[in-house]
């Protein structure tokens, strides 16, 4: 059974379809890239997935639930964690106490939410920095302290929002091995927006292209990036 089902999600903006008509299925333990130039509706499709935006048509199902309604906090607590595109952490608070925000979604202990917390600064590989505030660290250690606070809430699908973007090719690097280390753990679920498209054809296991808010084309990534439609959407042609 698939882990997460988009079947025919629409959001509309007034008259604009900011998407329209997405369908598509994930299971458990893949990394599903989502692609597309900017303004194709990937970070709406998110929103609309984990309840930031209520789809104006269309279901998104998972585990077998339908989500729609459901609020941010109660899509989290079911397990459906996101980033996002400009990280924002609480800049006078520490990188430990930012990520126990993330593992008090679990629980109303302090001290175990600080040990789920240093747990996950563990695999993003900031333990060093645990009790810097969060505020004075570069973008690409920022980048690492949002996935570690999803990371604390325990979730079975991870959407990771540009998580690359604005890094360089060494920062991105350690993203990309840690997204692969998450998925050689086996019990994450990922989706991941991303522009890099070598990085995306590295880690995805399939992806799904969008364009002006539908979906374009859906495959592995050898056969995505052949795609003539994709090509001249995407990565531009003469």
């Amino acid at each position: 059974m698939a882990i997460l089902e988009i079947k025919h999600v629409s959001k509309l903006f007034g008259g604009l379809a900011a998407n329209s008509d997405v369908s598509f299925e994930m299971t458990e333990g893949m990394i599903m890239g989502l692609i597309g130039p900017n303004g194709a509706g990937k970070t709406t499709l998110f929103n609309c997935i984990t309840g930031y935006y209520p789809p104006t048509k269309g279901e998104v199902i998972f585990e077998g639930r339908k989500m729609n309604g459901l609020q941010p906090d109660a899509v989290c607590k079911l397990g459906m964690a996101r980033t996002w595109q400009k990280v924002r952490p609480l800049a006078k608070m520490t990188v430990v106490d930012n990520v126990m925000v993330g593992a008090l979604c679990r629980t109303n202990s302090i001290k175990v939410a600080r040990e789920m917390a240093m747990e996950q600064i563990r695999v993003v590989r900031l333990e060093h920095r645990a009790n810097f505030l969060a505020g004075g660290l570069p973008i690409g250690e920022r980048k690492k302290l949002e996935v570690a606070r999803v990371l604390a809430t325990n979730p079975k699908l991870l959407l990771l929002d540009e998580v690359m973007g604005g890094l360089n090719p060494a920062e991105s690097e350690e993203i990309i091995q840690l997204i692969l280390d998450i998925k050689q753990k086996g019990k994450i679920t990922q989706m991941v927006i991303e522009h890099d498209m070598k990085a995306i054809m590295r880690i995805s296991d399939r992806i799904v292209v969008l364009n002006s808010g539908e979906k374009l084309a859906e495959g592995e990534p050898k056969d995505i990036v052949s795609n003539p439609e994709v090509i001249t959407a995407y990565l531009g042609s003469e």
